[in-house]
């Protein structure tokens, strides 16, 4: 059974700074494509930034390119998302996603997601 956990969300100024992590388990996380996902009341969920196995290649919306970061530790069957310079349109839930696409538009597993909110 596959396990997808986030953690790491809250509420933040704009201009302030996050760390999400998330942990799977139940696939084989180092050959698959992960990524991040939110989604915003009123908006469609969208892939804001996907890493693919081997950290090589990177995808990230343009929104956040320049203050977002992706990483991912196979070791640890870890993935995380630095985020910087938050303002508060990066307000959503946040939803980790195992076994992606390379274009960030899918994903197989979700997990619950964390909600992040930026005040102004």
């Amino acid at each position: 059974q596959v396990q997808v956990m986030e953690s790491g969300g809250g509420l933040v100024q704009a201009g302030g700074s996050l760390r999400l992590s998330c942990t799977a388990s139940g696939l084989p996380f180092d050959d698959v494509v992960v990524g991040w996902f939110r989604e915003a009341p009123g908006y469609l969920r969208e892939g804001v930034s996907c890493i693919t196995s081997s950290g090589g290649v990177t995808y990230y919306v343009d929104s956040v390119k320049g203050r977002f970061t992706i990483s991912r530790d196979n070791d640890k069957n870890t993935l995380y998302l630095q985020m910087n310079n938050l303002k508060p349109e990066d307000t959503a839930m946040y939803y980790c996603a195992a076994d992606s696409d390379e274009a960030c538009s899918g994903s197989r597993h979700w997990g619950q997601g964390t909600q992040v909110t930026v005040s102004s």
